[in-house]
């Protein structure tokens, strides 16, 4: 495929669960996990996705790997449809996407050695016993276990960084070209936290990979990010390169997120919560823009209509459909970013008189 061809697109996608209501008797309703998703991972970057907890983060990393059913929407591999006609099958993404969860303990098959553990999936796929075993012990090396100390060990005889390790060498045995790493060092203390961080900085130039970082630590995504995606109640609401993001901030979200980074400079800290209230409940999410209900800038135009992702720098507000192209562009889903969107901080329309 083309250079310029993005490794993973995703467009529209939406999944919504049926719960019980209420009082526990009623009709199902609708809990909007991830609603109307677009994104794109280009090869060899890596993707940060932040956003508070229940914004779908989570449901998305299932999604991209179909471990969870999509209502609707597209998943995109290589430019590949994925379980779609004359594109690629489930079997085959998993062969080239891998996931490495946030409880290692819970990961792990606690019957199984670290070696057969590894090994599992290239048996599966069809590699003779031996060929597996030996890859298992290879993934050890290069994810620093001596395979001779750990090779024969359960994970109950393992520490939590070790643990998670064995997880990411269980992920790369089947030599994928994505990694998704859903919260995959929240769990670690901060001295192991960084080892594992710098450990997958080195196998993503050793191996060539790609990845999709998911956490809810603006610190990290910052350290291993080259852009960030930042969604809230099941939706996209900010994404472009991490420098834009950080330093440039353009949804009212996004800023709040990163009001509430901790830090070590006493003059730096907030002396009251860059956000007031619980997110809304997402079986009836708010009209409009989602976050209208907890934003400080908030008008009636947001109560009205759903704001589209804009692009902030360069284009004067002007409404435009994300570029896959385009690594650099930066967007925001608010009106103040929309050109004569009927918000009072809304930049003028290109050639028209403010």
């Amino acid at each position: 495929m083309s250079g310029d061809t993005p490794l993973l697109t995703v467009r529209g996608l939406r999944k919504h669960f049926l719960v019980r209501g209420q009082s526990g008797w009623g009709g199902k309703q609708r809990l909007h996990a991830v609603d109307g998703v677009d994104l794109f991972v280009r090869r060899g970057e890596t993707l940060g996705v932040v956003g508070e907890s229940g914004c779908g983060k989570s449901t998305l990393a299932r999604l991209l790997v179909r471990l969870i059913e999509p209502d609707v929407g597209d998943v995109i591999f290589d430019g590949a449809a994925v379980a779609a006609r004359g594109g690629i099958s489930v079997r085959a993404l998993r062969r080239a996407v891998q996931m490495v969860f946030q409880d290692s303990l819970a990961s792990l098959n606690p019957r199984l050695t670290v070696e057969a553990t590894i090994a599992y999936a290239p048996i599966v796929h069809g590699a003779p016993v031996a060929e597996a075993n030996r890859r298992a012990r290879a993934m050890l090396a290069q994810v620093g276990l001596v395979p001779e100390q750990f090779a024969d060990r359960y994970p109950h005889e393992l520490s939590g960084g070790q643990r998670q390790r064995v997880n990411i060498a269980r992920a790369l045995a089947l030599e994928p070209r994505l990694l998704i790493l859903d919260e995959a060092v929240s769990a670690l203390d901060k001295s192991v936290e960084a080892q594992v961080l710098n450990l997958l900085l080195d196998l993503k130039d050793e191996l060539d990979l790609t990845y999709l970082f998911i956490s809810h630590d603006l610190n990290v995504v910052q350290y291993l990010s080259d852009r960030v995606l930042v969604m809230y109640l099941g939706r996209v609401v900010e994404v472009g390169p991490v420098e834009a993001i950080y330093e440039r901030p353009a949804h009212p979200y996004t800023r709040a997120l990163l009001a509430a980074m901790p830090t070590m400079d006493p003059d730096a800290r907030a002396d009251e919560p860059p956000l007031q209230g619980d997110p809304p409940n997402p079986i009836d999410p708010p009209s409009g823009c989602r976050f209208r209900t907890r934003c400080a800038f908030a008008e009636a135009a947001c109560a009205a209509v759903d704001p589209p992702l804009a692009a902030v720098d360069g284009a004067g507000g002007e409404v435009l459909e994300p570029d896959h192209a385009n690594a650099g562009a930066h967007y925001a889903s608010c009106l103040m970013s929309v050109a004569g969107s009927g918000h009072s901080r809304a930049p003028a329309r290109i050639g028209v008189a403010a």
